[in-house]
């Protein structure tokens, strides 16, 4: 029985096959990757089968038009979320756990990572990309604030993990 490591591509091969994609999107639909827009088109859509008359008169969503739906970033929302799905099952990966240390509850563990990822998704859209737009196609396209960003970020991840590196602590 070999370790649990050996269920995960290398990350040399993907980066390079991810680099590959990129390079795909901007031959094939003369734009980058990214994420944001994606999700917040869902939430459009949603919102649209709710109160369509509120979503086609907001500034924000309305500018999509009746189907907010039709936009290369939603379908690579929908592909990304499937293909790593696809990815999980065949290599077994599949079980539903709260990773977490002993120590630290499930509760407070979703609670920080709800909190974290709704922090994350408006500060997405309030910049009007995310962080694989800005890390991705930025980094690729050389942009300083694109090569800032990606400083920040590493910066900023360290400087938050002492806040919550108890929760992995045994």
């Amino acid at each position: 029985m070999g370790t649990n490591q050996e269920k995960y591509m290398n990350p040399y091969l993907a980066g390079v096959l991810l680099g590959l994609v990129l390079l795909a999107s901007f031959l094939v639909l003369g734009a980058g990757l990214g994420a944001s827009s994606g999700i917040a088109r869902l939430g459009a859509f949603v919102e649209g089968c709710i109160l369509p008359g509120h979503v086609r008169s907001t500034d924000y969503f309305g500018k999509w038009g009746e189907n907010p739906l039709r936009y290369y970033l939603v379908f690579m929302l929908v592909g990304t979320f499937l293909g790593g799905l696809f990815s999980a099952i065949l290599a077994g990966r599949t079980k539903i756990e709260v990773e977490k240390g002993k120590s630290f509850s499930s509760r407070n563990r979703l609670l920080l990572a709800l909190g974290g990822g709704v922090i994350a998704g408006f500060a997405s859209r309030l910049a009007q990309g995310c962080t694989s737009g800005q890390a991705l196609t930025g980094s690729a396209l050389l942009l300083s604030g694109s090569l800032i960003f990606l400083v920040c970020i590493f910066v900023g991840g360290y400087a938050a993990a002492w806040f919550v590196r108890r929760q992995w602590h045994d």
